[in-house]
């Protein structure tokens, strides 16, 4: 299946696909060289599948997780590129989660002042989310993606069978971005969470968020209007992962924290309820002082002003602008 994605400056498309890794050089354009970059959470033989594929690849592997995303990594990357005398007729190729999309991603963006980039995402979260959209960033003294640049894809290739490998706290991980999606934006979506194995239904779950995503980052590329749907949970969420420490709680727990403050009390059972059936946390005992200060830093907040994304009913959403001194009260 091809989903195209029309930007304003840009054109790419979206392969989804079962067993896509193995030819994909069908879908990335005519480089010189390539520099894939993956990290050390993803099983070898996906990068080396692509290097095989795409022919005159290197592979830098950098350590798992999200404290990994900060300038020592990227600077190893840039290094690599400019070791390797990489011009703009080459490419770089993330294979690997969100971090590995942020990390190739912000390189290619910054490199040369911009070369080909392509992403092949592996993890839930990232082929329902993260992987389109052009968002690249790091993270600066424990404040996720402040640091960062929209840099659109050449091409996302997304493969299913690649997540059979993926633990299932990794795949609950990122269905709460799928959940937040079908709340805010398409009931269908929220619904296959309700039937009796979501799992069976994981390429559907996948198109369906990426048709939503794709719709909103079309409309507002660069998050100046309706993209600001795509935070619903993440004003709270991000602020929860900032101040709980980047390794104890992954980002899609921290994104359900984040939902459930959000929703209208006629909703909030069934949205705890799909939650808690994909393996998410419904609570978690975290420190609010530590996490209202991390609210104070989000790139969100608008001097002493946030914007909030909240939804009364399944498939909708509205706007609301509130005091910043407000979040307090959201706070589980």
């Amino acid at each position: 299946m091809i989903i195209p994605v029309n930007m304003k400056d840009s054109k790419y498309d979206i392969v989804l696909e079962r067993g896509t890794l193995k030819k994909a050089n069908q879908y990335i354009g005519d480089h010189n060289k390539a520099l894939i970059v993956t990290d050390s959470g993803v099983p070898e033989i996906y990068a080396q599948t692509v290097a095989n594929a795409v022919g005159n690849a290197s592979i830098f592997v950098f350590e798992q997780g999200e404290a990994s995303k900060n300038f020592d990594v990227y600077k190893s990357i840039c290094q690599k590129l400019l070791h390797k005398n990489f011009t703009r007729k080459d490419c770089v190729i993330a294979v690997g989660g969100g971090v590995c999309g942020d990390m190739a991603g912000f390189a290619a963006a910054t490199y040369m002042r911009g070369i080909a980039f392509y992403n092949i995402p592996t993890t839930v979260l990232s082929q329902v989310d993260s992987s389109i959209g052009g968002k690249t960033a790091i993270d600066l003294d424990s404040i996720k993606n402040i640091i960062g640049a929209f840099y659109q894809p050449k091409a996302v290739i997304i493969d299913p069978d690649v997540l059979d490998t993926l633990p299932k706290r990794q795949i609950s991980n990122g269905l709460a971005e799928s959940i937040k999606m079908g709340i805010t934006s398409d009931e269908s979506l929220f619904e296959l969470f309700e039937s009796d194995d979501y799992m069976d239904n994981i390429e559907a779950i996948i198109e369906k968020s990426l048709l939503v995503k794709r719709s909103v980052v079309q409309k507002d590329e660069k998050e100046s209007g309706l993209r600001k749907v795509l935070n619903f949970g993440h004003t709270i969420g991000h602020a929860i992962e900032s101040s709980a420490g980047l390794n104890k709680l992954y980002h899609g727990e921290c994104v359900a924290l984040g939902i459930l403050p959000m929703c209208g009390e006629n909703i909030r059972e069934r949205v705890k309820a799909a939650l808690s059936k994909a393996g998410l946390v419904t609570s978690y005992d975290y420190d609010k002082n530590s996490v209202y200060e991390a609210l104070t830093h989000d790139k969100k907040t608008d001097g002493t002003k946030v914007t909030l994304v909240k939804s009364n009913k399944i498939g909708s959403f509205y706007f609301e602008e509130v005091e910043t001194e407000s979040l307090k009260r959201y706070l589980l």
